[in-house]
């Protein structure tokens, strides 16, 4: 158009702006070094400011878009409204609230004494057991902003006294998730690390499987008949083991990040190799959100092309999201998201570690050259 202002990136490689599709920018322990404790010390106030900072810092490493799977005080909520309306800079948004599991699972904070919480948490929390809690849960999250609806189908790596392959819905409770969810035209993001429970959400019509760790051929075979995507998360499965490696997370947690943590390369790698569809997600609640991009060499070094990665956290993750008509592609009408490096990633992928250039709906955040800066 008349009088558009040109930005000359003819010299970079210039990419769609990058998607993750599994995000917890206002989990506070990033860095933490005191993972039994940590949640103690931490208000609703502290989970949205460091939410604010983690969203800057993710926006600024090329990631524009982003799926929050998990958050408690509908922290998520207040910082996607706060990025929509330009009161903070960060990534678009899907947001789930309170991710639902049951009494004692991967998502309820265990381990504690009684009096530590007050109270057992509930629906409202996302403490849901049995298809009447479930269903009241999602209404719930939905009413106060949730895009998405998050549930534990398994136990997890990062949570006191569950085993981390054991499945925790039964059936009729899957089917009671996706159910309501679909009611309320929510799609369901299921964390699943064993094939028992993998396989469960994925019969029951979850929309993207988490993790995946302990996926079989049976499980393959059903996410294709279903289309359900995987998740990658590959940075949290590196970043437990060296944890467990270094000290950082002992005993129960350790022995669990040692069982899953190697199994998820493969995983990724055989699922891609048979057609399942991969979208990147990082996962990152251990180090500097700025390293979140390392998801993308992650992927290569389980064996995937470097395109095929690009494109794991480009369009195939906009699909996943439901933004493919505006995010994930460089095209005539999507919203201009675009990052750019210096070098070529299809060469090098840690390229994508470097990132020079990043535009967010048409106004550059980032630019490393002071001639694309005025």
């Amino acid at each position: 158009p008349a009088g558009a202002r040109i930005v000359d990136l003819s010299e970079k490689t210039v990419l769609p702006g990058f998607v993750d599709a599994h995000s917890h920018l206002t989990f506070p322990l990033t860095g933490s070094t005191n993972w039994d404790a940590a949640l103690a010390f931490y208000t609703q106030a502290d989970f949205a400011l460091i939410g604010a900072q983690h969203a800057r810092e993710v926006l600024e490493s090329g990631f524009t878009s982003t799926r929050e799977v998990g958050a408690s005080h509908f922290a998520d909520v207040a910082l996607r409204n706060a990025i929509d309306a330009g009161r903070v800079p960060g990534p678009r948004m899907q947001v789930a609230a309170h991710a639902l599991g049951i009494t004692g699972g991967h998502c309820d904070q265990s381990g504690y004494v009684p009096a530590l919480l007050g109270r057992e948490p509930g629906p409202m929390e996302g403490i849901a057991n049995g298809p009447d809690e479930i269903r009241s849960a999602i209404r719930h999250q939905v009413k106060y902003g949730a895009d998405v609806i998050k549930i534990c189908a398994t136990g997890g790596v990062m949570s006191v006294g569950d085993s981390v392959g054991v499945q925790q819905y039964d059936q009729d409770e899957l089917e009671a998730v996706v159910q309501a969810a679909r009611m309320v035209e929510r799609r369901v993001a299921a964390h699943a690390h064993g094939t028992e429970g993998i396989k469960a959400a994925v019969r029951a019509g979850v929309t993207s499987i988490e993790h995946g760790s302990l996926l079989d051929d049976e499980g393959i075979q059903l996410m294709l008949e279903h289309g359900t995507y995987l998740v990658s998360t590959l940075f949290a499965g590196d970043a437990v083991m060296r944890m467990a490696q270094d000290g950082t997370i002992t005993g129960e947690l350790a022995d669990k990040a040692m069982a899953i943590g190697p199994a998820m390369a493969n995983t990724m790698r055989r699922a891609h190799e048979a057609g399942v569809k991969v979208a990147l997600g990082v996962d990152n609640i251990f180090y500097d959100h700025r390293t979140s991009t390392r998801e993308f060499e992650l992927l290569v070094q389980a064996g995937f092309s470097e395109m095929d990665a690009i494109v794991a956290g480009t369009s195939v993750a906009a699909e996943l999201l439901g933004w493919e008509d505006d995010v994930g592609t460089i095209a005539p009408g999507r919203w201009a998201d675009l990052v750019a490096v210096d070098g070529d990633p299809l060469e090098d992928i840690t390229e994508l570690q470097r990132v020079t250039f990043v535009m967010k709906g048409g106004e550059i955040v980032v630019t490393k050259d002071p001639r694309l800066s005025t």
